[in-house]
């Protein structure tokens, strides 16, 4: 085989022994560093060859950097950490951030010669390969501080493409349990640990071939990059135990500080840590090292750690008078294991006169004192807006902005660096958060019904939003935040975002109740009908709904009742609307068709939880059988407060990469969904919710302004108040998280109302709400109705005719009508052109009433006769007139009552006539008493 093809375990193989192993990685080391060296040995030719074949450009990934997550201060305009997330606990700093003692440190324990040798010092590495021939395991010391960053160069690069391995079978397919899920080979933890394991506890010749590949790594490194980029390089990634990683973070950790201002004793310290971190932890009072029997310990009993670890340094302290012996024995004390190595580290400090013998004695004499500050990681550090943090990270796990995969997203979130400047705003979340605690108890058992015995568990939400935007300046829930598994049990305690969905939270949402009846309102506007428009909203049987799946018929005559027995009544939107009344919003229905509601709802981004669209099938879901999201319902009411404009819910403003390059976010778009004369008209119905008498009105802050909004019920186990000014909308949801508890019998009906109002309040002081739009006048306009004739029918025919004309009857006294008695004989309003459900009173018949004929012309004698011949039985003279051209003759012009007025057969009728002569009873001229 041609020397060019040798691989590196080959030659090594072929070496014979320690002499030959030794020899040629002397040879090699020299002849890298000096080319000009001759070669001769055929043994040390092999490998050179060997060597240079081996790749010598590494690429230096990013670090591993946390993400943060912020919130902006309203104060300031800056922004306020609201929590990291992290694998690796690690703040990049620039060089001139650490303090110099800290490279001093460094150096003068790990590469006293960094400065003079080309990236890999001859002396260690032979040192280290005699060690390591003479038994395996651990790789012993010796490397550069080049060779140790490429060591955790290639660490990270491995840890990067750590993943779960998933079993096989022989075609190749992923095996998968008895659930389903894929059956795992090696978890990700398992290969994040072989990661660390293949790189620093390989043996034999594969141990010594990543040795080389290491040197030769280094030496590229030297030629590329300055010492002073490769030692804060070193610094920067390199592990100082657990998940801390980087000097900044090991300096915080452990010590509360930072690089720039740690001690000579700290330095030390933490120098001493890299050589084994997770053995010299400072961070673990039960101790950070495992004896062979299972035993903890820092601290060493006695026995436990070999004399030769001394601690005799302090003994020489004492004897020259420096130290006391308390002071000695304080020293002593404590982490004694981590005291040993960092007495190591000053005292290379010292020899190197990098420090005074002041500093030493200083240093030397201090207990290892940690004062750790644990990384503020993951959402459960989010105080105070735990689950708003929560919605966001689900938003990054799972919208494609932040990566095609889940793992690719899960990574960047872990691992990349990301700066988060979310859209929250501390001041409605500390007043959301504040109203929530004070009145939604965590207590999460509600009351079993007779349906269902078992009961429920009570949660409770808020959300707000800005309606011109979309963004989320609060998410508030009533259960204490864990993503602990062993605390799930405790209903007190909860990972889900109630206020989300299904995608963004983990929830499956809660029935919407009486805030779903929105979207037949938007939808009744939108086919021009008015809210003034009168329709029959009494409590009576709904038979069908047309739709354009097929049409939804009641076929068991099933009566669906209003909230507190309501017999309802006829009326309009407007007051259906304000008084949440269900057989108003059937009523409209009737008019409408499921499938239009449905597109209304959609287009106003109300989805099922799940994202599918909600499902219209009978009058339940008029009134809001539909499980929606908070987040959902919050954004459909936004959307008529922004003059019919939708905008996606967002919690993100911007987001940059771990160099503040900014990145793109998730994409959400604001989209004009409905007319604004629909949505000024809208909320002009919905201000009455809100107004003295509406349903909403105890959720009304009564500040002064205006707000629009809409309760909602669910069959005892769900409550709502979805409120809003002109510029922020809030959802408020208290009911049932699991199960069917009866709120009511609980008396959590009506916290809603004082949590939303809280919240408003503080809502309208932040963000000022104005004046709604004036509503369109055609769609506000009083409707007229014709008005049948029901004269001539029964009672009973009358009353019906009237209802379904969508009128309200009122039944009066009897009246004179020449209608057989016991049928209407007058109604009042009379048939025509009236207001829509106006009250119509219709009057029973008494039978007794007769039409007076017209009798004009007629001589009085005959007018007379004509009227008793109708019935009248009291008939009499009325008012004359002198007409001298009628001579003897007398003319009726008129009666009282008049002509065609309906009277009872006994009242009084008189015949008003002319004569030539007044006065003679209507008999010509003296036939009358006169006056004489």
């Amino acid at each position: 085989m041609p020397d060019t093809k040798r691989t590196a375990t080959g030659v090594l193989g072929g070496l014979a022994g320690l002499v030959g192993l030794s020899a040629a990685a002397g040879v090699l080391i020299a002849a890298t560093i000096t080319p000009a060296v001759a070669i001769t040995s055929t043994a040390a030719e092999r490998a050179i060859t060997m060597f240079d074949n081996l790749p010598s450009s590494l690429e230096i990934d990013k670090l591993m950097v946390p993400s943060n997550f912020y919130a902006t201060d309203p104060a300031t305009g800056q922004p306020v950490l609201l929590t990291k997330f992290l694998e690796q606990d690690r703040t990049p700093v620039s060089f001139d951030q650490i303090n110099p003692v800290m490279y001093d440190a460094l150096l003068s324990s790990e590469d006293p010669r960094y400065y003079q040798h080309g990236g890999i010092d001859l002396i260690g590495t032979t040192r280290a390969l005699l060690s390591n021939a003479q038994g395996g395991g651990e790789t012993q010391g010796g490397s550069s501080i080049s060779q140790q960053y490429v060591k955790n160069v290639l660490i990270q690069k491995c840890e990067q493409n750590a993943t779960d391995e998933y079993e096989t079978n022989e075609a190749g397919e992923t095996v998968l349990d008895e659930n389903g899920a894929p059956v795992v080979k090696v978890s990700r933890d398992q290969a994040l640990l072989n990661c660390w394991t293949d790189a620093t506890t390989a043996e034999g010749t594969e141990g010594y071939t990543r040795k080389l590949q290491e040197m030769r790594y280094a030496i590229s490194l030297e030629q590329k990059y300055s010492k002073n980029e490769i030692l804060l390089g070193y610094l920067n990634i390199a592990n100082f135990g657990g998940i801390t990683y980087g000097i900044e973070s090991a300096a915080r950790q452990y010590f509360s500080t930072t690089a720039a201002n740690l001690t000579v004793a700290q330095a030390a310290t933490l120098a001493g840590m890299v050589q084994n971190p997770n053995s010299y932890r400072i961070d673990k009072p039960e101790g950070s090292i495992v004896s062979s029997d299972g035993t903890r310990f820092n601290k060493a009993p006695d026995g436990v750690i070999d004399e030769g670890a001394k601690l005799g340094v302090l003994d020489d302290l004492v004897q020259s008078g420096e130290i006391t012996e308390e002071q000695k024995l304080a020293a002593a004390d404590g982490y004694t294991s981590t005291k040993v190595r960092q007495l190591y580290v000053l005292s290379r400090l010292l020899d190197d006169g990098k420090i005074t013998r002041e500093q030493y004695v200083e240093a030397a004499v201090w207990p290892i004192t940690p004062a750790v500050t644990p990384p503020k990681t993951g959402c459960v550090n989010a105080l105070g807006a735990e689950y708003f943090c929560q919605y966001v990270k689900d938003v990054i796990l799972n919208d494609p902005a932040f990566g095609e995969t889940a793992e690719a997203r899960r990574a960047l979130l872990q691992r990349g660096g990301l700066n988060v400047y979310t859209t929250l705003d501390p001041r409605i979340q500390e007043s959301a958060r504040d109203a929530m605690s004070k009145n939604a108890p965590a207590n999460p058992t509600l009351p079993p019904t007779k349906e269902n015995p078992n009961g429920g568990r009570f949660g409770a939400a808020t959300v707000s939003l800005e309606a011109s935007t979309g963004r989320i300046l609060s998410i508030t829930q009533n259960t204490q935040f864990s993503e602990d598994a062993a605390v799930q049990d405790d209903r007190t305690y909860s990972s889900l975002v109630f206020a989300g969905d299904k995608k963004f939270g983990t929830s499956g949402g809660f029935e919407a109740g009486s805030t779903f009846k929105l979207f037949t309102l938007i939808d009744w506007l939108e086919k021009g009908h008015s809210v003034n428009e009168t329709l029959n909203g009494t409590l009576h049987v709904f038979k069908k709904l047309k739709s354009c799946e097929g049409d939804w018929i009641n076929q068991g005559n099933v009566l669906i009742k209003n909230f507190a027995n309501n017999k309802g009544y006829i009326g309009n939107p407007m007051r259906f609307t304000k008084d949440s009344l269900n057989t108003g919003f059937f009523a409209m229905a009737e008019k409408l068709d499921l499938c239009d509601i449905k597109n209304v709802a959609t287009r106003m981004g109300a989805t099922l939880a799940d994202g599918s669209e909600v499902k219209m099938n009978g009058l339940g879901s008029i009134i809001g059988s539909n499980a929606m999201s908070p987040m959902a319902m919050a954004a459909a009411y936004a959307t008529v407060a922004n003059n019919g404009v939708y905008c996606q819910p967002q919690a993100i403003d911007r987001v940059t990469d771990a160099d503040g390059n900014e990145i793109a976010k998730p994409q959400r778009t604001c989209t004009q969904v409905i007319a604004p004369n629909v949505a000024a008209t809208a909320a002009y119905a919905l201000k009455g919710v809100m107004q003295s008498g509406g349903s909403g009105s105890p959720g009304n802050p009564g500040d002064g302004t205006v707000t629009i909004g809409k309760t909602g019920t669910h069959e005892a186990k769900q409550t709502w108040l979805v409120q809003s000014n002109t510029r922020v909308t809030t959802a408020t949801w208290a009911g049932n998280a699991d199960g069917n508890g009866d709120v009511f019998k609980a008396g959590l009906n009506n916290i809603r109302f004082a949590i939303s109002k809280a919240i408003q309040r503080t809502v309208d002081q932040t963000y000022p709400g104005g004046a709604f739009p004036d509503p369109d006048n055609d769609l506000i306009k009083v409707q007229l109705t014709d008005l049948p004739n029901v004269v001539g029918q029964t009672v009973e025919q009358a009353t019906q005719t009237l209802t379904d004309a969508g009128f309200t009857v009122e039944v009066g006294a009897p009246v004179d009508s020449d209608q057989p008695a016991g049928v209407v004989g007058a109604q009042n309003p009379g048939a025509g052109k009236v207001a829509g459900g106006s009250t119509v009173t219709i009057s029973p018949s008494n039978g007794e009433g007769i039409t007076v004929p017209n009798v004009s012309g007629s001589t009085l004698d005959d007018a007379k006769k004509a009227l008793r011949s109708a019935g009248f039985g009291n008939v009499g003279d009325g008012n004359c007139t002198v007409d001298a051209a009628l001579g003897t003759q007398t003319k009726a012009t008129a009666t009282n009552p008049g002509a065609g007025s309906l009277v009872n057969r006994n009242t009084s009728i008189a015949v008003d006539y002319s004569a030539a002569v007044c006065g003679g009873g209507g008999r010509g001229p003296g036939n009358g008493g006169g006056n004489g």
